[in-house]
């Protein structure tokens, strides 16, 4: 072997371990450098959740996001989701939000789906005539009452009492998957207390009926405003006539008395 080949020999050598090492820091540097500063981890849904339905780890998975495109009640673990209820339905791939799901504090779900403020009522559905069973959770409906106004029963009148109300669970199921109406035997819809009272009054004076509403009307009818009542206005004060006035004069052989237009004449005793 002459110097040549040993020349080339050594040559390879140098290059090859050079390029091994090259190789070396590139890709320590890539297993070493941090997360991209421009994307955030974000927790989306693997499968549709529906309205009602208790988040469990197999439903969702963690994604990295442009941070501009996450919500700011984006959730950013997903222990930080699990065990809460979805009070929206949300499909696959949708971001979990904190405005969307709910504490379970145990207890039945439902009970979680109620706003602070709200509660739960559950109507029979012997006692709602209407809608024809196309209704499900997550529907807004009014309730309108009917009552008889005269003993014989021969008129009734009918009114809308409550309106804009939720529906919580359609029997016993608050899932949102269904299309076709079906038949069930309760409703219970999410109120106020003083509407919950309304609603229990009514239903004792007579029939209750509830009217599905279209999910983009929430405006509901002004309150009739009640008479106010005007404090009587003050009696006028009465009328006193003047007292005529009385003039005295003195004169030869008498005193002259004048009340208003009589005049009256009095001799006087010495």
């Amino acid at each position: 072997m002459n110097a040549r080949t040993l020349m080339l020999i050594g040559l390879s050598l140098a290059l090859g371990l050079g390029a091994a090492w090259m190789a070396n820091n590139w890709l320590s540097a890539r297993l070493a450098a941090g997360p991209d500063d421009n994307l955030q981890s974000v927790v989306v849904a693997t499968v549709e959740i529906p309205f009602g339905q208790m988040v469990e780890a197999q439903h969702v998975s963690l994604v990295r996001m442009p941070k501009g495109t996450v919500p700011d009640d984006a959730f950013d673990s997903v222990d930080k989701t699990v065990g809460k209820i979805a009070t929206f339905g949300m499909l696959r791939g949708d971001i979990l939000r904190a405005a969307r799901l709910a504490e379970h504090l145990g207890g039945s779900t439902l009970a979680s789906l109620i706003e602070k403020d709200k509660r739960a009522v559950t109507v029979r559905v012997d006692d709602v005539v209407g809608v024809g069973g196309f209704l499900l959770p997550g529907n807004r409906v009014d309730v309108l009452a009917t009552k008889k106004t005269d003993g014989a029963g021969n008129t009734a009148k009918s009114e809308t009492i409550l309106e804009d109300l939720r529906v919580l669970a359609v029997d016993q199921t608050a899932s949102t998957d269904k299309t076709q109406p079906v038949v069930v035997r309760a409703v219970t819809l999410e109120m106020t207390p003083e509407e919950a009272e309304k609603l229990v009054k009514a239903k004792t004076e007579g029939q209750l009926q509830l009217a599905l509403r279209n999910p983009l009307d929430n405006q509901k009818k002004p309150l009739p405003v009640e008479p106010v009542a005007m404090a009587a206005p003050p009696a006028p004060a009465p009328i006193v006539a003047p007292k005529p006035a009385v003039r005295r004069s003195s004169g030869p052989g008498g005193i002259t008395v004048i009340r208003g237009t009589a005049v009256e004449t009095a001799k006087a005793q010495l």
